[in-house]
């Protein structure tokens, strides 16, 4: 059998339920300008201190997508990994994340269809106990084996 995985990869022949992969981030006020910049989201409540001290948030939050990016990412390089297609997914923002704050991303294997070779997994995001996001991601997993 040839393996055509990419490395670092999690096929789909390997996979099991319940699987976890995570990573850490802080995220920096950095990483709030330079979302803002690539997807060109300014609201004011990311990126300007006075306006963001009058809003229900009272201070600067980060995009919800920059924190879901962090999902992508653990789907991405750990689990599945390289040449892993995103299908869908689902997600609901608990809490604001805030400049400084430590983000823990998680997916877990909740689901595996091996002849379409798709996995469902649970997302979550978490600064420190609190869950900021929740959601469900659907995936094309790699194969070892030529379609």
């Amino acid at each position: 059998m040839l393996d055509n995985a990419p490395r670092g990869t999690i096929c789909i022949e390997d996979i099991e339920i319940g699987m976890i992969r995570s990573l850490r981030k802080e995220i920096t006020d950095r990483d709030i300008e330079l979302f803002a910049e690539v997807s060109t989201d300014r609201n004011p409540v990311h990126l300007d201190d006075d306006y963001a001290r009058d809003t229900i948030f009272e201070g600067r939050i980060a995009h919800g997508m920059l924190t879901a990016g962090l999902v992508s990412a653990v789907i991405g390089e750990q689990l599945p990994g390289h040449g892993t297609v995103y299908l869908g997914q689902s997600l609901k923002f608990l809490a604001p994340v805030r400049p400084g704050d430590v983000v823990l991303a998680e997916v877990e294997v909740t689901g595996i269809d091996h002849s379409k070779r798709r996995v469902t997994m649970d997302t979550r995001c978490l600064v420190g106990t609190k869950k900021v996001l929740i959601g469900e991601a659907t995936v094309l997993a790699p194969s070892r084996k030529f379609d």
